[in-house]
């Protein structure tokens, strides 16, 4: 398995735990810096690695009326700034060509959504930035239909890669986490991300608002980490309730507090557990 480097730490097999984690959409300049500075501090106490996650746009919401956030330019500025005021890798996720190459001007990873993940085009100019690619199997996928993503990101000259299981859509309103996806994934050689808080989504079954289910975070989380996730993915909010995006489905502070020494325990447990290697 590669590792994928990032300032001063690397992801993939026998590294230390490194989180994704920020709310899910800017909502304003002081409160992304406020997330990132009280993350940052949390994740030290827990010896876990950080990579701070915030969107510009969400450009996938239910409603028109949805808050979207502060805009691409305004966005990669405020990220800009946690980059290096807090010295923290970035990650934010793309929707265009263009997007990409600014995005990937600043940021440490660019994400590509899973509604988004079989977008030729944009996977190539993500790629062709640099940048780490962080990129999410789609609801509607297969894990060994990954492989293809995996080879148009190579083809363009990338190889940093970490592909990202956040679920799979079972019938109306559900998403079911597949756990043998992880090392379905782990197989194209790249480590694989697990991401929590969007597997515990019920997409669109509020009608107006995609709901969910965050009391599954942590269990489903365990199950990842169980079956050798090499990262995981859990958007955080201060209050939960508040959040502008995603209010059903986002981890507490208090909450990625309590769980990360939990989390980190069973990581490294597993990072140590041989694999057998199965004949026919």
């Amino acid at each position: 398995m590669k590792q994928i480097h990032l300032k001063n730490f690397s992801i993939g097999k026998g590294q230390p735990l490194t989180i994704l984690s920020g709310p899910c959409v800017i909502e304003s300049e002081e409160h992304c810096l406020q997330a990132a500075e009280t993350l940052k501090k949390i994740c030290k106490r827990h010896q876990v690695n950080l990579v701070f996650k915030s969107s510009y746009d969400k450009a996938n919401r239910s409603s028109f009326h949805s808050f979207r956030g502060p805009g691409l330019q305004k966005g990669l500025q405020i990220l800009e700034r946690v980059k290096k005021e807090l010295e923290l890798p970035i990650l934010t996720d793309v929707h265009t060509e263009q997007e990409a190459k600014a995005a990937g001007s600043i940021c440490d990873m660019i994400q590509i959504p899973a509604f988004l993940c079989r977008q030729t085009d944009l996977i190539v100019a993500a790629a062709r930035t640099g940048a780490i690619i962080n990129v999410k199997k789609g609801q509607f996928l297969s894990p060994w239909e990954m492989g293809n993503i995996v080879e148009k990101i190579e083809e363009a000259g990338n190889q940093k890669i970490i592909l990202v299981e956040r679920g799979t859509s079972f019938g109306y309103n559900q998403l079911i986490s597949d756990m043998r996806a992880i090392a379905i994934m782990q197989e194209y050689g790249y480590p694989v991300c697990f991401d929590a808080t969007h597997s515990v989504q019920k997409p669109g079954a509020l009608g107006k608002t995609t709901g969910g289910d965050r009391r599954f975070i942590a269990t489903l989380t365990k199950a990842a980490l169980a079956a050798g996730a090499n990262a995981l993915f859990i958007e955080a909010h201060p209050f939960p309730s508040k959040a502008k995006s995603d209010a059903a489905t986002v981890f507490s502070f208090e909450e990625l507090d309590f769980y990360l020494p939990i989390f980190k325990q069973l990581y490294d447990m597993m990072q140590v557990s041989p694999n057998y290697n199965y004949h026919e």
